[in-house]
C-alpha cells in the first residue's frame, strides 16, 4: 500500500506540482484561509476533494466523528481545541463549518455502546461528547430502527458540536461581533449531497 502512496507522490510531482508550482510557492509566505472545517477522519470523506479546494483555502481539523468538545481549560491536552484557537485567534477565519457524514463509525460505536459499562477506550471517552445526541435520538419515536437512529444521531451530534463551539469565549466573542459565522453541514455518502443543519433545519445546498 505504501508503494501506491509513493506512486501518487510521483504523479503529484510531475503533474499537479509542476502545473501549480508558482502558486504553491506563494504559500511559503503564510496561510490565509477564510474557512476552518471540522471533519471526520473517515477515509471516505476528503474535504479537499468534496469541495474541490485549492491548498490554502480551508483550514481542516479532523478527528473521530467531527466532534467539538466543550471549552475545558483544565491543563490537559486538547488537540481540536488548540486547532480551533489557532484558526480563530491567529488565522482570523470568518467561518467554521462542522461537516458530519453518513455511515460514521464513531457514531455507530456510540449507539452500540452500553451506557452502564465502564470503558477505558479512547474512542468511547471521546464519543461521550455526543452522548446528548444519542439520548435525543433514543427519546425520539420517529427514528425507527438502528440504521435510522444512527443517521439521526450523526446529524444531532453536529448540532451539539455547534453548541459546544459557543462555549469557547473567543469564538462566542467573534460571533457576537459579527466576525465569525458557524455552520453545520452533513454529507450523505449515498447520494453525494450536502445538507445544511443550521437552526435544526435541513436545507439542500444547490448542486447540478
Amino acid at each position: 500500500m505504501t508503494e501506491s502512496l509513493l506512486e501518487g507522490y510521483q504523479r503529484f510531482r510531475t503533474g499537479y506540482y509542476r502545473e501549480k508550482q508558482s502558486y504553491l510557492g506563494t504559500l511559503t509566505k503564510g496561510q490565509f484561509p477564510k474557512v476552518a472545517l471540522i471533519s471526520c477522519c473517515d477515509s471516505r470523506v476528503d474535504p479537499g476533494i468534496l469541495f474541490d479546494a485549492t491548498p490554502g483555502d480551508v483550514f481542516v481539523i479532523r478527528n473521530v466523528a467531527n466532534l467539538v468538545p466543550p471549552w475545558e481549560p483544565d491543563g490537559h491536552h486538547h488537540g481540536t481545541s488548540a486547532a480551533l484557537e489557532f484558526a480563530v485567534s491567529e488565522l482570523k477565519v470568518e467561518h467554521i463549518v462542522i461537516l458530519g457524514h453518513a455511515n460514521c463509525g464513531g457514531i455507530r460505536a456510540l449507539m452500540e455502546q452500553d451506557p452502564d459499562t465502564e470503558s477505558d477506550s479512547f474512542i468511547a471517552r471521546w464519543m461521550d461528547i455526543a452522548a446528548g445526541a444519542k439520548e435525543e435520538v433514543l427519546a425520539n419515536s420517529e427514528a425507527q430502527g438502528f440504521e435510522a437512529q444512527c443517521h439521526a444521531c450523526e446529524q444531532a451530534a453536529v448540532r451539539i458540536s455547534l453548541q459546544n463551539l459557543m462555549s469557547f469565549p473567543w469564538i462566542s466573542a467573534a460571533v457576537k461581533k459579527g466576525h465569525l459565522s458557524l455552520h453545520g453541514w452533513y454529507y450523505d455518502l449515498h447520494d453525494g449531497l450536502i445538507l445544511q443543519l443550521e437552526n435544526g433545519v435541513e436545507l439542500g445546498i444547490s448542486s447540478p
